[in-house]
């Protein structure tokens, strides 16, 4: 665990005014301190067990990443992968999303990563999806000019409504697929085992990249 500690940049304190804690809190990560250069920082939200940020640091070992979970018994997880793996240039937050600006220097991040998100298709859970008005008013806060959004998901509803929702708030959409697995960048996917799963099941997986390149808007994103 001690080994674990030394990745785990933050754990998220209880609150039940998330858009409270985001305006009065700050502790924003040192990214030459904590990995003792001044490399691309790259962000995945939602990283589960690891093994997706496991495999992107090893194949670009020239960027940091920092993989944000809230589950507190997954994230630990992530992290053991992590160091029993000897990668280097992986830290982690054990926090919601919705507090990542106290924590992520703005735009400062070149790629976040939503992997399988929790598609929520109930109506009245909207603004709890990644994909929704106010985490996009977030993400635009993180990332630097020309920064990306890569999504896969499983839910075709769901990335329907991803790519309406990126292109609303400003978003260039681009390599766009419902078939990720039978598309031209099946070669460079690494294949999570929650979508190894699925697709073996015959689902099909959908894949898109959003550039934001609009105003640097939404510093004070509504929570």
């Amino acid at each position: 665990m001690d080994a674990c500690g030394q990745i785990l940049l933050a754990r998220g304190k209880p609150c039940r005014n998330l858009k409270e804690a985001a305006e009065t809190f700050r502790a924003p990560v040192d990214y030459g301190a904590v990995f003792g250069n001044d490399a691309p920082v790259e962000l995945e939200v939602g990283c589960g067990n690891g093994g997706f940020i496991a495999e992107l640091a090893r194949r670009a070992p020239e960027k940091n990443y920092i993989a944000v979970e809230l589950c507190t018994n997954v994230v630990l997880t992530a992290m053991e992968r992590i160091v029993r793996e000897e990668i280097s240039n992986v830290r982690f937050l054990n926090i919601p999303a919705e507090i990542l600006q106290c924590y992520i220097p703005p735009h400062s991040v070149g790629r976040i990563y939503l992997n399988f998100s929790t598609p929520l298709p109930e109506a009245g859970r909207e603004k709890q999806r990644l994909t929704s008005d106010r985490f996009l008013a977030i993400y635009k806060t993180l990332l630097a000019e020309g920064g990306e959004v890569v999504q896969k998901t499983d839910s075709a509803p769901f990335f329907d409504y991803s790519l309406r929702k990126f292109r609303e708030n400003g978003f260039e959409v681009r390599d766009v697929t419902y078939d990720l697995h039978a598309s031209e960048w099946a070669a460079e996917n690494i294949v999570t085992e929650y979508e190894k799963n699925f697709s073996e099941k015959g689902m099909k997986i959908c894949r898109a990249v959003a550039v934001y390149r609009g105003e640097r808007e939404g510093e004070n994103a509504e929570l």
